[in-house]
């Protein structure tokens, strides 16, 4: 008990950091959703001339509901971009354009931990944010770790180490994954002159808030693993 009650003051201020993460990402969006770009283009406009700039005609641009639920489905060849990017013309959305455009890119060029986090995807079934997710299911696992009968409980304990052995790696592999689809938007959108270099400090602050979300997740599912990790280590002495 002793170590579950120091595993819980371990993960709160995670849980508060991804909290936080969350709410930075929609403070900075929304603040420069209101800044107009100069060039005065559209998240759509933004997408489809980048890829027309770089010769990619088999992705199409369309718009989904919701409010920062852009993506590229590289399956469908779909460039999704949410209700909030699509239309607007603001620093904020041409950013977020260009970084969905940054993956088709990375797709295209074929970026090699881009390739390996695709390989993920099905075996782990979990998208970009994980910070719930991983917090729901680590407390079930808990619960059956405290509760369930042996060897049902130890059985769980596995189920959990595995699920987050491979939720940890699918956020280690998205990481640099971002970071680079971000570092391509904002070079194509210089070299667009979608944005200018004045312009270019505003969208870097949207992506790297977005970022700070797989951060968040990562340790989020990395303090998990370290805890079934540990029970199951816990095990092995005790079984000795």
């Amino acid at each position: 008990m002793y170590y579950y009650l120091l595993f819980l003051l371990i993960l709160i201020p995670f849980m508060g950091f991804a909290a936080w993460a969350s709410a930075k990402v929609n403070t900075a969006y929304s603040k420069y959703d209101k800044v107009p770009n100069t060039a005065r283009m559209t998240g759509y406009d933004t997408a489809m001339r980048l890829l027309k700039r770089h010769g990619v005609n088999d992705i199409a641009v369309e718009r989904v509901n919701g409010k920062l639920t852009d993506h590229y489905n590289p399956t469908k060849k779909l460039v999704n971009l949410s209700m909030s990017t699509y239309g607007s013309a603001s620093v904020a959305s041409v950013a977020v354009a260009a970084h969905e455009v940054g993956h088709v890119m990375q797709k295209k060029t074929g970026y090699v931990p881009y390739k390996i986090r695709n390989v993920l995807v099905p075996l782990t079934n979990i998208g970009s944010r994980l910070a719930l997710p991983v917090i729901i299911v680590g407390l079930l696992l808990d619960i059956f770790w405290l509760s369930a009968p042996h060897p049902v409980g130890e059985w769980m304990v596995y189920v959990g180490i595995g699920l987050y052995g491979l939720s940890t790696l699918f956020m280690l592999i998205t990481l640099p994954v971002e970071f680079n689809a971000s570092r391509r938007a904002k070079k194509m959108l210089l070299e667009e002159g979608i944005l200018t270099k004045e312009e270019l400090p505003g969208a870097s602050k949207v992506l790297t808030a977005a970022a700070l979300t797989y951060v968040a997740s990562l340790l989020l599912s990395l303090i998990y693993f370290l805890r079934f990790l540990f029970i199951i280590l816990s095990m092995v002495r005790r079984d000795k």
